[in-house]
């Protein structure tokens, strides 16, 4: 097989391109005029001294590498199977594979030059002769973790990309820990690294209006290692400016594959000579290098933690799980870069549309790769349960393999049709399940449905009507609905202020009963959420017998979650006694209860009072008129019968049912109207509505005011200086030292984390 490679910027020169301008005028004349200049002229005389300037190189090597390729095949055309690139060279490889035609491409390349030229005070260095982890460990050792690894090139070839004053003082330290070669590059921006992210924004929204026709063959993506998901064009290109270059993990994909003829196509032979070295050595044993600032003097403290198998199942560095927040606030930015730090992560999905969830899933599969386990939330949906219904189609049709189911107080139709559409027979005869389930729970009433196999009577409704497999509702019974259970104390959002030193050994023991009861093969795993956002707490529940952790208010505050900057303004000044216990919105009539923030807001106090009314009354017009005025004036901002019509407009589009039963009873009309009160406040929060500040609904626990006490005075006092990698780096490696500092004191012998 055959792959054509790309150069990047780099690989630019003086004469570049040579005939190649007089054998394709007409594509040398359309690129001019989208330029507005020659481009012949400022590849093979470059008399104003640019070409080495990003927005012009850019350009100018795409349109050499183009040709190039043009030219190569009208010579002696050849069939290729894989075309690849190195950053900038991504472009020419999708030209080549069809996305785009040659000047949209070109424009697009324009484009990317522009704003990456605008990035200024940024560096990059090559290193020579050492290896990613080697290198990230000397310049965390040195406390440089203001500097990301860029480009993997090849086993003993990283360059670090940061601001420039870091990037000169790590020449030093790198070569004092053993590299052979220290060498600045000539650019003016941080590419490639976290500093690249408002120019990724800026791409992204002009990205918005491109259309990329289906590839005709596979491209690899710098960002993965891994050819491109299908219509992930858009999103892969944003996030190439932010990811590392993993281009010995490209080439290690390719050969894997069989490839054999590597054939770098552009000016220069940079590529080719990597590839030869790349070819030279055997492939590590050893996982991908983290790329970004993960604290690498830490690194192995609080991975014995929790339980080993689970780690296992989910190929994870810890037993540590970025839980899901509601409306993409958990968000796709979080789910990577918890995915590149071996945590697993939940994408928010609650109250998402399929198809938003569905492109959400494509976005991080596309970054992470499709060998990297992340899951999306399914949560109970009680007003809507078609919704429910819709996300799981998307959850198989997509491919998810792990969902964090919530709220669920009984098994579902729609959550059985997941498990049981992932069984499987292995070869010994044991049933493999698929699609896995981690139910987040609180009763152990609850916690019995999910470690008994899917009920059979839904699975039998499921088979009737050819939702499932005969075979699949055969297997139903020799596994239980969750692989794991997550026993959740007094939580942010819906909470039943449950005490986790009760809670987690009673549900623990149910669970090695039940599984010894019934013979799995393994007990159904245990793990704790509620209260950990400090290392000690994280420890108390590993010492309770947790087998792994999960997390969820003190992401909430950091520069991956989707919230707004006014919430994470709000959020990283709250204390331990700032949040609160109000009605969910979701389950308004059960009178369920959600802890949400207090500080600063109204909305715990005005909740609370939107239920005691539908408590006490039959009907809006039951009301009186002092109260129905607050209501209007203070609360809602416009009148009920207002309201109403938004509300009902909004129900008609969803599920006629619920309009059709609010005009036949008053009190469920109400209840559909005081919940349009809790979707406004979510929404306002998320958008960073000032004008509603007041209005607020933060779904948000005291975890949160812990850590920012615990992290105050330090580099993490901001929120913007927060990344989920780095708290879980931190808690878990805290929680281990932790427990060897009490064990110390209390004089216990035996193995230590």
């Amino acid at each position: 097989m055959r792959a054509f490679v790309f150069p990047g910027q780099g690989s630019q020169a003086r004469g570049m391109g040579g005939a190649l301008f007089e054998e394709f005028p007409e594509l040398t004349a359309a690129a001019d005029e989208a330029l507005g200049y020659s481009i012949a002229d400022l590849c093979l005389r470059d008399a104003d001294n640019v070409l080495g300037r990003t927005e012009y190189t850019q350009p100018a090597l795409f349109v050499v590498s183009a040709l190039s390729y043009l030219d190569r095949q009208r010579r002696e055309p050849v069939e290729v199977d894989f075309f690849a690139g190195h950053s900038l060279g991504e472009y020419t490889a999708l030209y080549a594979a069809g996305a785009l035609d040659f000047i949209s491409t070109l424009r697009l390349v324009a484009l990317r030059g522009r704003l990456m030229a605008t990035m200024t005070d940024g560096g990059m260095a090559a290193v020579v002769g050492m290896a990613a982890d080697e290198v990230r460990a000397a310049l965390d050792g040195a406390r440089l973790d203001g500097l990301d690894l860029a480009n993997l090139n090849t086993q003993d070839q990283v360059v670090i990309s940061g601001p420039v004053d870091v990037v000169r003082a790590a020449g030093p330290v790198l070569t004092a820990a053993g590299a052979g070669g220290y060498t600045p590059l000539r650019v003016s921006g941080a590419f490639h690294s976290r500093y690249m992210r408002a120019v990724s924004a800026a791409f992204a929204e002009e990205l918005s209006h491109v259309d990329f026709a289906p590839l005709k063959k596979p491209v690899i993506a710098n960002c993965t290692g891994l050819p491109y998901a299908d219509g992930a064009v858009r999103e892969t290109l944003v996030a190439q400016l932010v990811e590392p270059v993993r281009w010995e993990q490209s080439v290690r994909y390719l050969l894997g594959l069989g490839v054999d003829a590597l054939e770098e196509v552009g000016p220069g032979r940079v590529l080719t000579r990597l590839i030869e070295k790349i070819r030279s050595r055997p492939a590590p044993s050893a996982a991908p290098a983290r790329t970004t600032s993960d604290h690498g003097r830490m690194a192995g403290a609080g991975t014995t933690l929790g339980s080993a198998e689970f780690r296992r199942a989910y190929g994870l560095r810890h037993a540590y799980v970025c839980g899901s927040m509601y409306r993409g606030i958990a968000s796709t930015d979080l789910v990577i870069r918890a995915c590149r730090a071996g945590v697993l992560a939940f994408f928010g999905a609650a109250g998402l549309s399929a198809p938003l969830v569905a492109g959400a899933v494509a976005r991080i599969r596309a970054v992470v790769g499709e060998r990297t386990t992340f899951g999306v939330s399914l949560a109970h949906d009680p007003v809507l349960p078609d919704n429910e219904q819709r996300l799981v189609e998307t959850l198989l049709a997509t491919g998810v393999p792990v969902v964090e189911a919530s709220a669920f107080v009984k098994v579902t139709p729609a959550l059985v049709r997941y498990r049981l559409s992932g069984l499987t027979r292995a070869a010994d005869g044991s049933t493999v399940a698929g699609n896995r389930i981690i139910a987040k729970l609180s009763r152990p009433e609850v916690a019995e449905g999910f470690l008994a196999p899917p009920p059979q009577q839904i699975v039998d409704a499921l088979l009737a009507s050819g939702a499932v497999t005969r075979e699949q509702a055969g297997l139903a019974a020799n596994v239980p609905m969750a692989d794991d259970i997550c026993v959740e104390g007094d939580s942010g959002g819906h909470t039943d202020r449950r005490d986790l030193l009760v809670l987690l050994p009673v549900i623990r023991r149910l669970s090695e009963r039940t599984s010894a009861a019934r013979g799995y093969r393994r007990p159904v795993r245990v793990g704790a959420a509620g209260g950990i956002g400090t290392p000690q707490a994280a420890a108390a529940a590993f010492l309770l017998g947790a087998d792994f952790i999960v997390t969820g208010s003190v992401n909430l505050c950091t520069a991956e979650s989707g919230t707004s900057a006014v919430v994470k303004d709000m959020l990283q000044r709250v204390n331990i006694q700032d949040t609160d216990h109000a009605p969910a919105g979701d389950m308004f009539e059960l009178g369920a209860q959600a802890q949400v923030l207090k500080r600063g807001v109204f909305f715990p106090a005005r909740a609370r009072k939107l239920h005691e009314l539908y408590r006490r009354f039959d009907s809006l017009d039951d009301i009186d008129a002092d109260t129905r005025q607050q209501i209007e004036e203070r609360y809602f901002r416009r009148t009920l019968d207002e309201v109403w019509q938004e509300t009902r407009a909004y129900f008609a589009a969803q599920d006629t049912r619920a309009v059709a039963r609010a005009e036949t009873s008053p009190k469920h009309k109400m209840a559909l109207v005081f919940r349009w009160y809790f979707e406004h406040s979510q929404r306002a929060a998320m958008e960073g509505r000032e004008a509603n500040r007041l209005d607020f609904q933060v779904h948000c626990g005291p975890s949160l005011g812990a850590f920012n006490q615990w992290v105050a005075g330090t580099e993490l006092e901001r929120w913007q200086d927060r990344h989920v990698d780095d708290i879980a780096e931190r808690i878990m490696a805290g929680a281990a030292a932790y427990l060897r500092q009490r064990y110390d004191e209390l004089g216990l012998a035996g193995d230590q984390p």
